[in-house]
Order: structure tokens, then C-alpha cells, then sequence
């Protein structure tokens, strides 16, 4: 019998950001993307989250490879953190496949992990084709906001797959050539058994304007702003980074980078010549003293309002070297993450109230996303004419947009297959289904533990809604019965004015729940008693479920 194709989300269906497709066919596996995700807010303390990866080291023996669209951190940021997960049963990490830049981007994070060593890092031309398996992998030039984005064409004994990655038709891109429509055009012509595109702007009608509105934008702000121009951006938007040099140069201005990544990435970005900076035009930050500050312009992180960027640093007063001053001019180069409003608002309020003049996307064309919208769509479909089609890349609402898109423009009603992160879609001569689920959880990165339990971030919602209640009850060795009335401790409970009085009265409700026969306060039997006794007395008392942590000392 045949191989059955099997196509499983790991990540990106459903939500922004954490990309990751499995391919999988008879003993073969590849992976396409690795990205991460910014938390919610409900996603207490954690950093990053990151998609599951337990189903291919569960069959880590037929894990290929990985391939990369494009880099940016949602398809490349959790490659630091999957692929110790992803040792291949001789001991190495398994090979991964990028474009020129995508290559410099990865290296940057892999080395900032301390794995560039270890990491298989293989450099790709588009229109190459790498052979992983069953699977023929071709890199096809797509234009997004980051140059060097490809999509794929991956062959298969079962059939042919086009995947867009991210992609808008922009034919006019600050960097690189415009996406190749000619070859995947040819591709459709070859027939194209399952198509999946890009869907973050499926719900935006009409065509995705060109980067130069951006470029003319920025023109425009360094050559009226009176003071200094701050300019914050995604660390690897380079074609972004180029158009504040051009602009910058061409209104008399040096400029100054800050922010670790942006710093990093703009380096590698002119060793690796996608940057063009004329001479002297890029100075150190401790050289922006003695400028005037219509000369001056920064380039710099935070414009998702990230807690530890720089901007946020400026915004808050405690960056070491530039302080926010009446005058400036901020401008923040990018679209919000569904998720970063508040922060990104929060920001902006800052940066208000220490008298900067603030432009954002709502007020000004100072950022243009990197998506096709609803026409745009309509093109790729027209050209690649699939026989089944998987939107991915986007909310929920997205997707099922896309899908109602696709069936518009031809693809059967059956073969649109709305999928979420998890769904095993099997395709192979007869047609295609759903067969079943693969673990896709959330893994969240904290600090230097990745795979924080949900246990762990439930607590942490719990403490931050009703606070902590600790009941410290010293008891008898001999007897196991306590001694003298119990010590209760509450944290981010009540107001200190209420809680002696209250908390007098729930180590007398302590006491009473252990009243009895002699040694009845076992460990178990003394945790249960205090935490239901106490809970439900101050339920009763003020409608609210603290956590509560029973504590006995035996003296």
C-alpha cells in the first residue's frame, strides 16, 4: 500500500506567531519553520512560548531536517530551544536549511545560546533543491518585510505541496526582487496537490501597499523634526534599517543603533552586505553627546513594547545612555502583535507625558505590514490552482476567512480544511482527512526552563486574583497535637487594617479542625484538614479563594 502524507500543525493555526509544519511520508519527516511567540497576558512570569515538539522526538528517527522560510522569530526564534529536544539518535542536532540571510539571523540567536558550534546550519540559493528523504525541497523568492523570504515547493511521491510561508506581492520591494510569480505559476501548471498559504491578513480587502510608502514617510520625519528621530523596529527588519540609513543621510543625520539584538543583527546584516551605510554615517552611542540633535537619529528595539528593550528603557528613564527629552521625535515601525497592545499603549504614554512627539501606524505610514491581503490571496490560488488547500499562519478567524476565499476561487468545498494546531490532516491519491491529534500544547520558556509545568502558571494566576494565605502550626512531636495558637501569614489577600483581626480568628479555625485524638495530625491528614477548613472559612468570610499553603513544624 502506498504512504499516506501526513500534515500536522504544530504551531501557527489558530494564533500569531510559533510556526511549525510536519511533513511526514512513510519513514521520512521534515519540518518546516520553528518560531516562537510572545505570551499572553495571562501567561504569568513566562518569556516565550514555544510550540511541542514531542511528537517528532517521539520519531526522531525519521526527522530530515528542518527548513526555514524566513527570519523572522516567529519561524525561526525556538530553534535555540527545540533542537537540544531534537537530537537525532546519533548524538547531533539535525540539519537545518535557510537562506543567506536567514542563515546570518539564525547564527546570531544560535551563537547567542552558545550552539552556533554544534548547530548543522546549511545556506541555501533560492531556486535551489535539497533532497531530505521521500521529500524534494525547493526554495521559490517570495517578498515579505524581511528580504531573503522564500516559499517551498516540496515534492512528494504522493503529490506536489506549495507552502507561501509569509509573503505579500509587493512589486516595488526596498530589497531584493519581487516574488517570483513566473515560477509558481509553472508550479501550478505541474499541478499542486495541497496549497498552504499565509493567512495573518486574510480578513483585509484589496492589495498590501509597497515598502517605498514607508521609506517616503521616513524621509519626511528626518527632514522636519527639529530634534532628535527615535526609531524603533523589529531587530530583524533590515530592509526597515536600510531605509532609516538612506533617509538619515539624505537629511544630514548620523545615526546610532541601541539594543543587544538590533545591534547584533545590524552588524552581521553589513558584514554580509545587505546593509549599505556610507561612510561614517553609523556612529557609537558614546559619540551622541556632542551632536546637535537634528543630526541624530536612533535606531533601536522595543517597538512591541518588550519590558527589558530599549525603548521601554528610554520610555521608563533608565537607559544608560539616551534619556527621552522635549523635542524628540518617536516613531514605532511596526504593527502590534495581537497581544502587545497594552504594553505598546503604555509605551507611548511614556514617551508622551517626558514630551516626545509620538508616530505610530494608526496616525502615520510609518509601517507597512509584510501580508497579503484578501486580492493578493486571490492571485497566489489563481495562479497555484490546488487541489486541496490548508490556510496557516493566522488566527482562527483568519484561516476560516482564507478557506472561504479559496472555495471562491474554485477549490472544492471538501478540500478546504480549516485546521488547528495538532490535526493530522492525511493526504494521499484517494483525497484527504482529518485521522486524528499529535500533543501541540503550549511549552512556555522561563528564564532558563523551558517546559514551565501549566501547574506552575495556574498557581501564579492564583496568587496574582486572590493572593496567599500561609498557616504555620507548630506542633507536638510526641502527641501531634499543635501548640499554642497558629501563625497566619497573608500576601496580596486583604488590607493589613482587616487582616489581624481576621487572621486571629482563622488560627482558631485551624485549631478546631485539628481538635481530636492524639496523633491524628499525620502529614496528609494535617494538610487537608488546615487547607479545607481555612479555605471555607474565608470563603464564607469574604468571597474570595486565596491560595492557602498549610505549614506544621514539630517541636
Amino acid at each position: 500500500m502506498a504512504d499516506k502524507l501526513r500534515v500536522i500543525p504544530l504551531g501557527g493555526l489558530g494564533e500569531i506567531g510559533k510556526n511549525m509544519m510536519v511533513f511526514e511520508l512513510g519513514e521520512d519527516l521534515i519540518l518546516v519553520d520553528a518560531g516562537l511567540m510572545f505570551p499572553e497576558a495571562d501567561m504569568l512570569g513566562v518569556d516565550l512560548v514555544i510550540p511541542d515538539v514531542s511528537y517528532v522526538a517521539n520519531r526522531i528517527g525519521k526527522l530530515r531536517g528542518i527548513v526555514i522560510t524566513h527570519g523572522h522569530e516567529d519561524h525561526t526564534g525556538a530553534l535555540p530551544y527545540v533542537l537540544p529536544q531534537l537530537r537525532l539518535p546519533n548524538g547531533k542536532m539535525p540539519p537545518i536549511y535557510c537562506t543567506r540571510l536567514t542563515h546570518g539571523l539564525i547564527s546570531v540567536k544560535l551563537h547567542e545560546h552558545k550552539l552556533n558550534k554544534e548547530a548543522d546550519l546549511h545556506m541555501v540559493q533560492m531556486g535551489q533543491t535539497v533532497r531530505l528523504g521521500k521529500f524534494t525541497v525547493e526554495w521559490v523568492r517570495v517578498t515579505h518585510s524581511i528580504p531573503d523570504s522564500a516559499g517551498l515547493a516540496i515534492r512528494t511521491p504522493v503529490g506536489n505541496i506549495f507552502h507561501t510561508g509569509d509573503f505579500k506581492l509587493d512589486h516595488t520591494p526596498i530589497m531584493g526582487e519581487p516574488t517570483d510569480l513566473l515560477r509558481i505559476a509553472e508550479l501550478g501548471r505541474e499541478g499542486v496537490m495541497l496549497l498552504l498559504s499565509d493567512s495573518t491578513y486574510a480578513e483585509t480587502p484589496g492589495y498590501t501597499p509597497s515598502e517605498y510608502v514607508v521609506g517616503d514617510a521616513l524621509d519626511q520625519i528626518t527632514a522636519h523634526s527639529s530634534g532628535r528621530v527615535i526609531i524603533a523596529t523589529f531587530a530583524s527588519l533590515i530592509s526597515r534599517v536600510q531605509q532609516i540609513i538612506d533617509a538619515s543621510y539624505a537629511n544630514g543625520r548620523h545615526v546610532f543603533v541601541t539594543g543587544r539584538s538590533m545591534m547584533d543583527n545590524v552588524k552581521m546584516a553589513l558584514k554580509q552586505k545587505y546593509l549599505e551605510a556610507p561612510e561614517d554615517i553609523l556612529v557609537p552611542l558614546e559619540k551622541m553627546r556632542g551632536l546637535p540633535p537634528e543630526q541624530i537619529t536612533i535606531i533601536t528595539t522595543g517597538a512591541q513594547g518588550e519590558p527589558t528593550s530599549a525603548l521601554v528603557r528610554m520610555a521608563n528613564r533608565d537607559h544608560r545612555h539616551i534619556e527621552i527629552e522635549e523635542g524628540d521625535t518617536v516613531v514605532l515601525s511596526s504593527s502590534p502583535i495581537p497581544g502587545n497592545e497594552l504594553l505598546i499603549n503604555h509605551t507611548i504614554d511614556n514617551l508622551y507625558r517626558l514630551g516626545a512627539r509620538v508616530l505610530y501606524s494608526r496616525i502615520a505610514n510609518v509601517h507597512v505590514h509584510g501580508h497579503a491581503a484578501q486580492e493578493e490571496l486571490k492571485i497566489m490560488l489563481s495562479l497555484v490552482q490546488p487541489r486541496h488547500f490548508v490556510p496557516v499562519h493566522g488566527e482562527y478567524r483568519h484561516l476560516v476567512m482564507h478557506a472561504g476565499l479559496a472555495r471562491a476561487m474554485g477549490v472544492a468545498e471538501e478540500n478546504a480544511f480549516v485546521l488547528e494546531d495538532g490535526d493530522i490532516l492525511e493526504i494521499d491519491a484517494s483525497g484527504a482527512k482529518v485521522v486524528g491529534r499529535a500533543p501541540a500544547d503550549y511549552v512556555y520558556v522561563d528564564g532558563l526552563a523551558v517546559g514551565v509545568d501549566r501547574v506552575v502558571i495556574r498557581d501564579r494566576q492564583h496568587l496574582a486574583t486572590d493572593g496567599v494565605i500561609v498557616a504555620i502550626v507548630s506542633i507536638d512531636k510526641h502527641t501531634g497535637k499543635p501548640i499554642g495558637l497558629p501563625d497566619v501569614v497573608s500576601r496580596g489577600f486583604i488590607e493589613a487594617d482587616m487582616s489581624d483581626s481576621l487572621m486571629e480568628r482563622a488560627g482558631e479555625v485551624i485549631l478546631e479542625s485539628l481538635a481530636g485524638a492524639e496523633h491524628v495530625a499525620g502529614r496528609g491528614d494535617f494538610n487537608t484538614r488546615v487547607h479545607d477548613a481555612l479555605s471555607r472559612f474565608l470563603y464564607d468570610e469574604t468571597r474570595r479563594r486565596p491560595m492557602v499553603l498549610p505549614l506544621s513544624v514539630e517541636v
